[in-house]
């Protein structure tokens, strides 16, 4: 019985195998009656169109600057990336490099993981190294965190607001748009891959 097709009861540890659901129905453990598992299975092209979506947001929100901030008649620019540099050099470097994990490079290969996945099994293909991909996206999935990121800006802002002019920049926007469609696609079940995966020309 392959990985994919089981299910096992959080509160009794029962394992199952999984069945196909009608739609919104829900699975329960015949021994205590848990929910298992629901059925809100969505179509492979609108997952993959929402992961685009989150690709050009991610560009968006990193290659324009978060803010822009005016002082005494002089402003200054910062995106993320200078953002980051500047945290480095300033001595805090482990808060950096966990900026950097959080709110750039797991973001990055989840959405990458997640496209490349979805692009081939539109296509009715299996994708190459998939249980490696699919372990990674389980494992990256905590600890993308651009929703953090995005509350210690807008705090940060807020604090600045007092004393300089504060003006948010289009790299703001993106991560805002960033952090719903990312939130979105949380909500998508990772079997759901799986299942398409098993039924995929290798």
């Amino acid at each position: 019985m392959k990985p994919s097709s089981i299910a096992v009861c959080e509160h009794c540890d029962a394992v199952h195998r999984r069945v196909h659901l009608a739609p919104r129905a829900r699975a329960h453990c015949i021994r205590c009656g848990t929910v298992l598992y629901t059925e809100r299975r969505r179509h492979l092209d609108g997952w993959l169109a929402l992961t685009i979506a989150s690709a050009i947001a991610y560009l968006v929100a990193n290659l324009n600057p978060i803010v822009e901030i005016q002082l005494r008649g002089e402003s200054t620019q910062a995106s993320l990336f200078q953002a980051l540099s500047a945290t480095w050099y300033s001595g805090a470097e482990p808060v950096a490099a966990l900026a950097a994990l959080c709110a750039f490079v797991f973001p990055l290969v989840r959405i990458g993981l997640e496209t490349v996945v979805l692009a081939y099994l539109q296509l009715g293909r299996r994708p190459p190294a998939l249980r490696a991909a699919m372990h990674t996206l389980v494992h990256i999935r905590p600890w993308s965190m651009v929703e953090v990121f995005m509350l210690g800006v807008v705090v940060a802002l807020v604090k600045l607001g007092g004393e300089t002019t504060v003006i948010p920049g289009p790299g703001l926007a993106g991560f805002a748009v960033l952090t719903v469609l990312l939130t979105i696609l949380a909500s998508f079940d990772p079997d759901t891959l799986w299942e398409n995966a098993e039924r995929a020309t290798p």
